[in-house]
């Protein structure tokens, strides 16, 4: 089984690499970009078929590790 994790700063959070895609996108004259926020996805390969079971030690490596819950959302898909 796939774990997407899709990473990004929750709302309010100042997101200065979003402004600097957004300055740079602007430059080259993409107007109608009102806002960009960046962040990152992570993709686990699992030895693990109880979906329950894998969100779960997902959520976990998550709460532990992979996202900074103080500033960060995230976001689990399992395929």
């Amino acid at each position: 089984m796939k774990a997407i994790v899709n990473v990004s700063l929750k709302q309010g959070v100042l997101d200065s690499q979003g402004k600097a895609v957004h300055h740079a996108l602007d430059s080259l004259h993409f107007n109608g970009v009102e806002d960009v926020r960046v962040g990152k996805q992570i993709v686990l390969q699992l030895n693990e078929s109880d979906k329950e079971k894998a969100f779960s030690e997902v959520t976990k490596m998550c709460e532990e590790l992979l996202a900074n819950t103080v500033i960060e959302d995230y976001e689990i898909e399992l395929v």
